[in-house]
């Protein structure tokens, strides 16, 4: 175990061992039990709302295969029944596929790359199918690949405000559509933030292949891996309001030249003589003047 991790999980090794393979076992079969990936995800997410990284209108739907190694075997000498193979491109794949709103599935936001929602299904199962537990409701577009093109009433269905962003197919009969073409490279630009979550589920966190039999098992784990995958996306933005000095706007009073706190700084309870903040306000003809200092404690 790392330093950092130690730190992070609050071992002190002068004074508690690191936790063995079963104490972790039963801490992964305790999170399976009750479900708990799920609310893991939504608690990171409600955290990063509250540090104004909310989810806005754009969804992009999209899904990738977990591989399973073909050779794996149970107890009755068979591959594990929850898994199928599946054909992308010329290539043959066994495993589970992830479908998103993160296929996993996901849905990401096509702003902040955040994913929102998520869901698994077997890798035969194809990726429109899950399409409406991707969206959130109250998108105003919705990007995908051209497995999800003709899928405008479930769109509407789940997402009433919704525009169909999804990418249409350009090339008929050996005829390729220039126009058509043009379209789907523009959307492209924005569908492709949908990459970013996937490569750090795999590489970052390391999910390039399933590590338990059963969906159930892999699709907890995934959950976890999603909330995982929202802080490191952000990482820098949350480094960045937790480490610079604020400077924001604060109002002032006309009448008894009080100094009104920001409602980024009100909203957490801060005040100038607990933040010990240096201010420096530079008055108005509109009362307004700049809030500037160190909001962290101990500044």
């Amino acid at each position: 175990m790392t330093p950092s991790m130690r730190r992070f999980v609050g071992i002190d090794l002068g004074r508690e061992p690191v936790p063995d393979e079963t104490t972790i076992l039963n801490f992964r079969h305790l999170l399976e039990r009750h479900d708990l990936g799920k609310a893991l995800f939504e608690r990171v997410n409600e955290h990063l709302a509250s540090q104004g990284l909310k989810v806005a209108g754009g969804t992009i739907a999209d899904a990738t295969i977990i591989t399973a190694p073909s050779s794996t075997k149970n107890e009755a000498k068979a591959r594990d029944p929850e898994t199928h193979q599946t054909r992308k491109g010329q290539r043959w794949y066994f495993g589970i596929g992830l479908r998103s709103e993160p296929m996993l599935h996901i849905g990401v936001d096509s702003k902040t790359k955040l994913i929102h929602s998520m869901t698994t299904t077997a890798a035969n199962v194809h990726d429109a199918k899950v399409l409406g537990d991707l969206l959130h409701g109250n998108e105003t577009r919705v990007y995908g690949d051209q497995a999800y093109r003709g899928q405008a009433t479930m769109i509407c269905a789940c997402a009433p405000n919704a525009k169909d962003f999804t990418n249409r197919r350009y090339r008929h009969r050996g005829v390729v559509d220039g126009v058509e073409r043009g379209k789907n490279r523009t959307k492209s630009g924005v569908r492709a933030k949908v990459e970013h979550p996937f490569g750090a589920i795999k590489r970052v966190f390391g999910f390039a292949k399933v590590r338990y039999r059963g969906l159930a098992k892999n699709t907890q784990r995934l959950w976890v891996s999603c909330g995982l995958v929202n802080l490191f996306v952000v990482r820098h933005l949350l480094l960045r309001a937790r480490q610079q000095p604020c400077m924001r706007r604060a109002s002032v009073e006309p009448r008894t030249g009080r100094i009104r706190l920001p409602v980024y700084a009100a909203s957490r309870g801060w005040s100038v003589r607990d933040c010990r903040a240096r201010l420096v306000v530079a008055p108005t003809p509109a009362g307004i003047g700049l809030f500037r200092g160190s909001l962290s404690e101990g500044s």
